[in-house]
């Protein structure tokens, strides 16, 4: 990739401070606020952008729609997702897959946000996994 950095992703929704309240209940964290209309999840390796369906007037009509998401995973290590099953399952009742070790080495919970989009918490168990994710 050269010198391109990936340095976060954006999630666009129509109601912006119940869809902060869910990530920040989920990966307890706290959101920076730069707006109302806009708030970011910072973590060591990237920030999950949330705004609001009013940031899109900077861009331009019809570029984005929120809720309809059905082909992007996002995904986030975290240090045991079987101890996180619980937290997200007083989030959601939309879980899609209960933690279940993946035959690549991970152990994953996929689930969806209150805008639908799909999540997957997962932590490395197997050597292979672990060596890759440095943990």
């Amino acid at each position: 990739m050269g010198n391109t950095t990936l340095v976060s992703i954006r999630i666009i929704t129509a109601d912006i401070k119940r869809l902060v309240q869910f990530f920040e209940a989920a990966t307890s964290s706290t959101a920076k606020w730069s707006t109302d209309d806009f708030a970011e999840i910072t973590s060591q390796s990237f920030t999950l952008a949330i705004g609001s369906t009013r940031t899109l007037a900077f861009f331009g009509e019809g570029i984005a729609e929120p809720a309809t998401n059905k082909s992007v995973i996002i995904e986030f290590l975290v240090e045991n997702v079987d101890n996180d099953y619980q937290k997200i399952k007083d989030l959601t009742n939309d879980i899609i897959q209960e933690p279940t070790t993946m035959p690549w080495g991970n152990r994953s919970l996929l689930f969806r946000d209150s805008d639908g989009n799909l999540i997957n918490f997962f932590t490395p168990v197997s050597d292979e996994a672990k060596k890759k994710f440095l943990v």
